[in-house]
């Protein structure tokens, strides 16, 4: 099937851009954020109006309140959405950083240095706010964006984007550097055609969206998973450690992706510890579906639970749900976790430092934690400012996709006439 012209005259146009990008210093890429950030403040009033589109359809068409969640924008949000364009103007530029270099017996020097991927297709769900947020990151990287949204938030979208494209009208980089491509669903199908045109595509979303588009395309693809994410409780673990990182790690936000998903408890600690794990979960609201083990022990709290079917191992909730397992030991756990984990973000909590030690060095995931909520798996809350994304692939990037991820690498060799 042949790419329509309209997406290829857009994504003609972000190479063109992506040529300025590629060349621009930081103080014009930081003064074009700054620049987008006063022009998404300054229509915060038609952006909510639109997305206020967006959330009565998504209620009349029965959504989950989690997608809702996701799709609805309020006054602190687009706060956050400009202070996010600002933060990534105080943070450092990756492009041109020198990865490693050296010069040879030969004279001959040889340098591995950052550059941008060209142009970036970003395919998401629900979410306006990574409107913004990716195309704030892909100007800092060096990179021109295709934006892709769901039908679910195109009224928000296309609000946000009409005023990020008019604050980068006011200075000198060019305005398609941020495009929102529109149009029914065969347009997602088109950019993943785009091969030469496109130069990496990154899904962000549920399951269903990403097996497509990791599946279908045919432009490289940098693969954000989703988020099947386990909480071992050891039998070394210090029972008040246990609720409150399983509080945080389930309750704090349940509709994102590093929110835990699966409880799984050590048999030596279901009559002592699971019985308060349960009624915490049951005060903030959270439906457990428990195993044989875990339901019987939790039945004598007057915890109510719901009997866990094999598909409840493999369901990334997105909401106040959780599995809840039994194991015999931690060779259980670990087990279980490659079964069914999804690579995202894995945690135990324990006493012990065997037992620490073999969980991060056995578990297959992208992020590995002890003793802390994986809600900490974010890029801002590694330090990184800002992510596009957590990878869940092994090429090119893993965990969260601060500026650096977003950049790939050229080598750049020097000398004075030596040949070979």
């Amino acid at each position: 099937m042949e790419i329509s012209e309209s997406v290829r005259s857009q994504a003609l146009d972000a190479r063109s851009a992506a040529v300025a990008l590629a060349t621009a210093d930081r103080g014009a890429k930081d003064a074009a954020l700054h620049a987008m950030a006063d022009a998404l403040t300054a229509a915060e009033e038609p952006v909510l109006e639109a997305n206020t589109l967006d959330v009565a359809a998504a209620e009349a068409n029965g959504t989950s309140a989690a997608i809702i969640d996701r799709l609805r924008l309020t006054p602190d949000r687009i706060i956050g959405m400009v202070q996010g364009l600002r933060d990534l103007a105080g943070l450092p530029d990756p492009v041109g950083d020198v990865v490693r270099g050296w010069t040879n017996p030969n004279g001959v020097r040889v340098r591995q240095v950052r550059v941008p991927f060209g142009v970036v297709g970003i395919i998401y769900e629900a979410r306006p706010n990574v409107t913004a947020d990716a195309a704030g990151i892909a100007l800092k990287s060096g990179n021109a964006v295709l934006l892709r949204g769901s039908s679910s938030a195109a009224h928000s979208n296309a609000a946000v984007v009409e005023a990020l494209r008019s604050g980068l009208a006011g200075t000198p980089l060019p305005v398609d550097a941020v495009q929102l491509v529109p149009g029914p669903r065969e347009i997602t199908g088109e950019l993943m055609r785009a091969r030469g045109l496109v130069d990496v595509l990154i899904p962000r979303g549920g399951a269903g969206l990403i097996e497509y588009v990791v599946t279908g395309s045919q432009v490289p693809v940098i693969e954000t998973g989703t988020g099947n994410c386990h909480l071992f409780i050891d039998a070394s673990a210090e029972p008040d450690m246990a609720r409150e990182v399983l509080v945080n790690a389930k309750v704090q936000r349940p509709s994102v992706c590093n929110a835990v998903e699966t409880l799984l408890i050590h048999a030596d600690r279901v009559d002592d510890v699971l019985p308060d794990l349960g009624r915490a979960m049951a005060e903030h609201g959270v439906r457990l579906h428990a195993d044989a083990r875990a339901a019987a022990a939790l039945a004598k709290t007057g915890v109510e639970v719901v009997d866990a079917a094999a598909e409840d191992w493999e369901t990334e909730y997105l909401a106040l749900d959780m599995a809840v397992g039994v194991v015999d030991d931690l060779d259980a756990a670990l087990a279980h976790i490659r079964t069914h984990g999804s690579g995202h973000s894995e945690t135990i909590v324990t006493g012990s430092l065997t037992s620490s030690d073999r969980f991060t060095a056995e578990v297959d995931a992208a992020a590995v934690l002890v003793n802390t909520s994986s809600r900490f798996v974010d890029g801002g809350e590694f330090g990184f400012g800002a992510e596009i994304g957590i990878s869940t692939q092994k090429l090119h990037a893993r965990g969260p996709m601060g500026l650096p991820e977003m950049t790939t690498t050229k080598y750049v060799v020097t000398g004075e006439g030596q040949i070979r």
